[in-house]
């Protein structure tokens, strides 16, 4: 289910936020109604799609994934309607292969759940890359790497598990089993 559009009077910037997960859906509306924005919920992209197009969003916050469907997919169209929609995509199964896909698109920034509203401001508000950002002495663990290379290859065949699972010489059921797990934390 989705908001209407509504038109806002009051000039707030318009945000939409995107995720199947309707709880956390209004729980970050809230939070952000409160920091000035007129919000509008999609739990799907069809949904979201039209909501845009009725009224296309300054600011949008978007979930990865979107039951079996891809949040990146959003990205792309949200840009073509409107270049200067600040995008901030939101993922519970974050990815160095998602994350380049995303800012690839066009997506402003990219951020792993648990997020906060104030965390989600601070990345819509950054503009430019940070060059001083620390640099890791360690290297990425092999689980971390598998699972990098799993994300990499199965981006590059459009979420299609069986044929990712024929490129990795691994049984489709094993490959889901992987994806089910969360990646490990570094």
């Amino acid at each position: 289910m989705m908001e209407s559009p509504i038109t806002d009077s009051t000039e707030n910037p318009s945000l939409l936020i995107v995720d199947d997960d309707i709880i956390f859906c209004d729980v970050l509306a809230k939070a952000m109604r409160k920091r000035g924005f007129f919000v509008t919920c999609a739990h799907t992209i069809e949904d979201a799609l039209y909501l845009a197009e009725q009224s296309t969003p300054e600011y949008a916050i978007i979930d990865l994934k979107l039951s079996s469907e891809s949040g990146l997919v959003l990205v792309e169209k949200l840009r073509a309607l409107d270049p200067g929609t600040r995008i901030v995509m939101l993922t519970g199964y974050a990815s160095i292969a998602t994350a380049v896909e995303a800012i690839k698109l066009g997506a402003t920034h990219y951020l792993a759940k648990p997020v906060d509203a104030d965390q989600i401001m601070a990345a819509f508000e950054r503009i430019v890359g940070e060059t001083k950002i620390a640099i890791s002495a360690y290297p990425l663990s092999v689980g971390r790497l598998e699972w990098e290379y799993i994300q990499r290859i199965l981006a590059e065949n459009d979420n299609n598990i069986s044929v990712t699972a024929r490129i990795l010489n691994m049984h489709r059921r094993t490959l889901q089993r992987k994806l089910a797990k969360r990646p490990l934390r570094e």
